[in-house]
């Protein structure tokens, strides 16, 4: 069963991989901020967790769109996902620029926020009428408090948390300076393994089908 990942996080596609799943990536092209602009027009201000759900289902549904375009089917499961870290109930999605991420690294030292993942998935085997379904997960993080101001500057200036949810990450240098994760790790990295594996399960397919290779004995 091949599953397509319609994102381009490093960090989501290296976890799916990690899960033994070599996932395929297909673009999307979702103006984020646009969707959510035009979803809040209708409805209000959304939550952490409508929101990251809302982009999660706007880039699964984009990368078919996308592809029946090009003249080609998606033949398996479509993953679109998005993150956003909640500190003091304001959502923070990527900081973009070194000044907004060292703001935040100052704001969340030695606090814990709530870290949302959203996922969508579509069963796209059948051209005419796929089928999706989509969770959005949580996982609290706890941040050092001994971090110093030298250690958020020198981290900054690496360029890792520019572009990505909450100017921070678990699995590369970021993960020195989170002293506690409640919840699924694979949350914070940007999309739960086991979330994803109760959806694809709903969608009646077993997860051992995405994997690429047997496991070793």
């Amino acid at each position: 069963m091949r599953l397509y990942l319609a994102s381009t996080s490093p960090a989501r596609l290296a976890t799916l991989r990690a899960a033994g799943i070599e996932p395929i990536v297909v673009p999307n092209g979702v103006d984020e901020e646009a969707a959510v602009r035009k979803a809040e027009a209708v409805s209000g201000p959304l939550a952490a967790a409508d929101m990251v759900l809302l982009l999660a289902r706007a880039k699964a549904e984009a990368a078919i769109t996308q592809a029946v375009a090009a003249g080609t089917h998606l033949d398996g499961l479509v993953l679109g996902g998005d993150s956003a870290f909640v500190l003091d109930d304001v959502i923070y999605g990527k900081p973009h620029t070194a000044e907004r991420a060292r703001e935040r690294w100052h704001a969340q030292r030695g606090r814990t926020g709530e870290l949302y993942s959203g996922h969508w998935l579509i069963d796209a085997t059948d051209a005419k009428s796929p089928r999706g379904i989509g969770v959005t997960s949580m996982a609290r993080v706890s941040f050092a408090t001994d971090i110093t101001d030298d250690e958020i500057d020198a981290y900054v200036a690496s360029g890792e948390p520019l572009a990505v949810a909450g100017a921070f990450t678990i699995d590369a240098r970021g993960q020195a300076f989170i002293e506690r994760i409640e919840g699924d790790p694979s949350t914070v990295v940007g999309v739960s393994i086991p979330a994803v594996r109760q959806l694809a399960g709903q969608l009646g397919v077993e997860w051992p089908r995405f994997w690429a290779s047997p496991p070793a004995p």
